[in-house]
């Protein structure tokens, strides 16, 4: 992998480059659409690529419970097994640790709001994940079997997974769990890193795959910039050959400071690298990410929220399924040029969501794919332009009906 700085935008962390993988070259700022278990939900990859999408991602925990690793690694990776061809990337599967520990079966996520309480995190009944310093053991969500995994064994899956950049064990924390838990937990991905690392070393001497550290520390500014000192500076270790190939920021966040806390974190990562934001999707901190230096970023959101029947344009998010549009024969947007604007109605696509026609979330994720690449895409030029904070200024202003 080779990452190039093609403009800064002067007085910010902003950037726009190029990373150039073994599968294809990816513009930067760039979106990463998300196929968490070899597949876009409800998209084939040539409707994928027709949206112009540049890089997928897929989900190493889901690809190692179904179909297996080995059965990937035999298809000749998850890109070739789901007919992609361009760049890809798998996530480590730490997430999950979240997801199915302090996650499961509450209303927690990854982002909290500013004024959540500090949890009670003694007790993990219920749970389908329990973490340890050595790795994390999993209760499969399918069958109910027992996993473990360990830094080691995840650089073993996506090895076999095949992606060209991935990224290494982690644990992603509550946002609302207790200071002192945090950095217990910052310690612990710090010394999984390391192993990950020379487990990645051992197994990829050539430097196939592009392996990215992950930086944690939920909502506090000593931990996070912590973590981007301690794991940018692991290219200084011998044993350790160059150190990561980029950097990973992950959850957790308070909605209100997610610029905040990546800034903080970017100010001292080498600028050199490439970082990616994982599990962000929405368009106000879209632009937050790129104005405090992302490069990539990644969210289920544009498919998830096209199967409920909410779409995006310039003027907001729009309920399909709301009665006024059952006679509305206009497109989504009359100046967006996706396969669904061109074709199809609003009237249409509400008639299939009403009618439970699967062909509905084909149509509602295509339109909203292609809305975020294009915003993307649109916010790189605007870099090379020079009127990065007008695009921001306008954007938001309409799209949230700011004054």
């Amino acid at each position: 992998m080779k990452f190039s700085i093609e403009k800064k935008l002067e007085g910010t962390l902003a950037r726009a480059g190029t990373i150039e993988t073994q599968n294809g070259v990816i513009e930067t700022p760039a979106f990463v659409v998300v196929g968490t278990k070899a597949t876009v939900k409800a998209l084939t990859a040539e409707q994928i690529r027709s949206l112009g999408a540049q890089v997928v991602l897929a989900n190493t925990y889901h690809l190692y419970l179904q179909p297996g690793t080995d059965i990937v690694e035999k298809a000749g990776g998850f890109g070739k097994f789901m007919d992609w061809h361009g760049p890809t990337m798998t996530d480590s599967g730490g997430f999950q640790a979240f997801s199915l520990g302090a996650a499961f079966g509450s209303a927690v996520s990854k982002v909290a709001s500013a004024d959540a309480p500090v949890e009670d995190i003694s007790s993990t009944a219920g749970q389908l994940a329990k973490v340890t310093d050595e790795g994390v053991t999993f209760k499969s969500h399918i069958d109910g079997s027992t996993h473990f995994f360990t830094p080691e064994s995840s650089m073993e899956a996506q090895w076999k997974i095949g992606a060209d950049m991935i990224f290494a064990f982690d644990e992603c924390t509550s946002p609302t769990a207790p200071y002192e838990y945090q950095k217990k937990s910052l310690d612990r991905t710090y010394e999984w890193a390391k192993r990950c690392l020379a487990k990645h070393n051992e197994l990829d001497s050539e430097k196939k795959q592009a392996l990215f550290a992950v930086i944690q520390g939920g909502r506090h500014q000593d931990l996070r910039e912590e973590a981007a000192k301690t794991l940018g500076a692991l290219a200084s270790s011998p044993e350790l050959a160059e150190g990561f190939d980029g950097y990973g920021i992950g959850g957790s966040f308070t909605k209100d400071d997610i610029a905040t806390a990546v800034s903080w974190v970017n100010k001292i990562l080498p600028e050199e690298k490439p970082r990616h934001l994982l599990g962000i999707g929405e368009p106000r901190d879209l632009f937050d990410a790129v104005e405090a230096g992302c490069d990539l970023f990644d969210c289920i959101a544009p498919t998830r929220m096209g199967r409920h029947g909410t779409l995006h344009t310039h003027d907001g998010r729009l309920n399909i399924r709301n009665a006024k549009f059952v006679d509305d024969f206009t497109p989504i947007e009359n100046d967006c040029s996706c396969y669904t604007c061109a074709h199809h109605s609003r009237a249409y696509i509400a008639h299939l969501f009403r009618a439970d026609e699967m062909t509905a979330a084909t149509l509602a994720s295509i339109h909203n794919i292609h809305f975020i690449l294009r915003l993307v895409e649109k916010m790189r030029q605007s870099i090379f332009d020079g009127d990065f904070f007008e695009f921001k200024k306008d954007f938001c202003s309409r799209y949230y009906k700011e004054v």
